[in-house]
């Protein structure tokens, strides 16, 4: 239908495939950035879940939704919790596969938002707030086994 009003209006054919093939192109280059992260991200206040694509810059997580580019979000962020997908998350996030991880970012401007991706982007998907939680629990870790070893309780040689 649309076609034929395209056709109608005088638009040639051949300069609608060229804006397809430049959306393509477009959505292609963007998977190819360093650090880029295939995600699905829920904004406050809503219940769907946007695919796309995000990119963290220094605290900033900059995301555009694919396959069209047209929404673009960036969010300043101050902290990142990660969580395992509910049930409910699960079930509309099924196209990640069985692992999905779920992260809340805190922001000061909007808020909260949450964001989604497969497990194997783990490291991608919280930024650079996923050094902080790693060195957290490998502390958490040494701690523990510091003080339960015999080797912590002051052995002499």
């Amino acid at each position: 239908m649309i076609w034929a009003i395209l056709i109608f209006l005088g638009i040639p054919l051949w300069f609608c495939a060229l804006g397809i093939l430049l959306l393509i192109r477009n959505n292609s280059s963007l998977r190819k950035r360093p650090g880029n992260v295939p995600v699905r991200v829920k904004p406050p206040g809503k219940t769907r879940w946007t695919p796309g694509h995000a990119v963290w810059v220094h605290d900033v997580l900059a995301f555009r939704a694919s396959p069209a580019a047209w929404k673009e979000l960036l969010v300043w962020v101050t902290g990142a919790v990660e969580r395992q997908a509910t049930r409910e998350d699960a079930k509309k996030l099924h196209r990640l596969g069985d692992d999905t991880v779920v992260a809340v970012l805190s922001s000061a401007g909007i808020g909260t938002i949450e964001i989604a991706a497969r497990a194997e982007h783990r490291d991608g998907l919280l930024g650079p707030y996923a050094d902080t939680e790693t060195e957290r629990a490998e502390q958490t870790r040494e701690t523990t086994s510091f003080a339960g070893s015999p080797a912590g309780r002051g052995r002499r040689d």
